[in-house]
């Protein structure tokens, strides 16, 4: 008999070392209900079924977690889309101040309609590019952690997350099967960006294929040229 997907969720998450009380589980019900609803209407996500939004969204955002070192204050969500990983990532940790980040207007209404939903407290919502985000001197260099899921490839998200984070600070980008791959090609470009690479951190998801975590530290200042214009880091990769 299959396993209802709130307790998948809750039994992944504990094997993970990672606690998720009855509200909780009730603001990811709440929040998969709008995931399904708007998605009827606004192409969100190519996930609808409850079970798969549990596992591919819920469950993949809460493994990043695992690797953010001590527990992060403040985090950028770049590309946020329908809100992975952000959003799961502030159910977990109520009192973490949270920008979701989006180009797409559409997405980031979305954005909006669920924290008010789930009653979310200290979450900025920006329509914008991660570029921009990046050249703005109130942003550089203040943010615990940076996320990003299924925006581009790691030479050029290191671009749009590294001039954000504080030094200490860590960029977590979740992917797939070429998560080694893409963190040996963008070694000259962590580097150049103030970064180190901390590890490629596989992660076991119910029923998916195999998956990584790539985990990179602010070590060093990055280089106030960085990150370009808008469309350079993707036109021309580091």
């Amino acid at each position: 008999m299959p396993v209802p997907p709130e307790q998948l969720l809750r039994a992944t998450a504990h094997s993970w070392g990672l606690q998720l009380d009855e509200r909780q589980l009730a603001q990811f019900a709440i929040y998969a209900e709008a995931l399904v609803a708007w998605n009827a209407h606004t192409n969100l996500t190519t996930v609808t079924s409850r079970e798969a939004v549990y596992v591919r969204h819920f469950l993949d955002s809460l493994s990043l977690a695992r690797f953010w070192g001590d527990p992060p204050a403040t985090l950028a969500d770049l590309g946020s889309g329908a809100g992975f990983p952000g959003l799961p990532l502030k159910i977990l940790r109520p009192e973490l101040a949270l920008t979701l980040v989006d180009s797409v207007g559409k997405k980031t209404a979305f954005l909006r309609h669920v924290v008010a939903l789930l009653e979310l407290d200290a979450v900025r919502i920006v329509t914008g590019r991660a570029e921009e985000l990046g050249r703005n001197p109130y942003e550089r260099e203040r943010y615990d952690l940076v996320t990003a899921r299924a925006v581009a490839d790691l030479r050029v998200l290191v671009e749009y997350g590294l001039p954000l984070l504080r030094l200490g600070g860590r960029l977590l980008a979740p992917k797939g099967a070429a998560a080694y791959e893409e963190a040996t090609a963008a070694a000259r470009a962590i580097a150049l960006l103030g970064g180190e690479l901390l590890g490629v951190e596989p992660v076991d998801l119910p029923g998916l294929d195999s998956r990584a975590i790539v985990v990179v530290r602010k070590v060093a200042p990055t280089d106030p040229r960085y990150p370009r214009a808008v469309g350079l880091p993707a036109r021309r990769p580091l």
